[in-house]
């Protein structure tokens, strides 16, 4: 448990790091190209979620991600400590600290920094919280396909 806690903890750090460098040196200028074409530095101030949607509504999205949460860490220590589970394990650890990350900018801020821009296509800026929510996401999805499997049938008649 403590593990799970202090890699949340540096990412989160790490998040938050990346953010104030973003408030500090990127919005006073609002955007740097990093490579033409492909990629920038653009300084957004995100008051929705995931493509702005519920813009405006920072209090609902507080309490819903608040939920998440805290489903995310009741599953977490609920779930069995095996190797077969570290990959799940470890991808709601990291959901987590996205989560806390953009949570911590809706308190004190009152809006998510995003930062990230490709401009390669037409994608919206985003953040390292972002990023850890969309690789745990990936994970979360491989794991449920590919790696927990049913119960065999025999040991759910035995339990009942």
């Amino acid at each position: 448990m403590w593990i799970g806690a202090i890699i949340a903890a540096i990412l989160i750090a790490v998040d938050q790091i990346t953010k104030y460098l973003a408030l500090a040196y990127l919005k006073p200028i609002h955007t740097t190209t990093v490579i033409d074409n492909i990629f920038s530095l653009t300084f957004v101030e995100n008051r929705g979620v995931a493509f702005g949607m519920f813009s405006g509504k920072r209090w609902l999205i507080l309490a819903v991600t608040l939920c998440i949460v805290g489903a995310i860490i009741y599953y977490y220590l609920h779930s069995p400590r095996t190797r077969e589970y570290l990959l799940m394990r470890g991808a709601l650890v990291l959901l987590c600290a996205g989560a806390v990350g953009n949570i911590i900018d809706r308190l004190f801020r009152g809006y998510v920094v995003d930062f990230f821009h490709i401009t390669l296509f037409s994608w919206p800026v985003f953040n390292v919280a972002d990023i850890y929510v969309v690789v745990s996401v990936i994970f979360l999805t491989y794991f449920v396909l590919f790696v927990m499997k049913d119960e065999p049938k025999e040991k759910k008649k035995k339990d009942e």
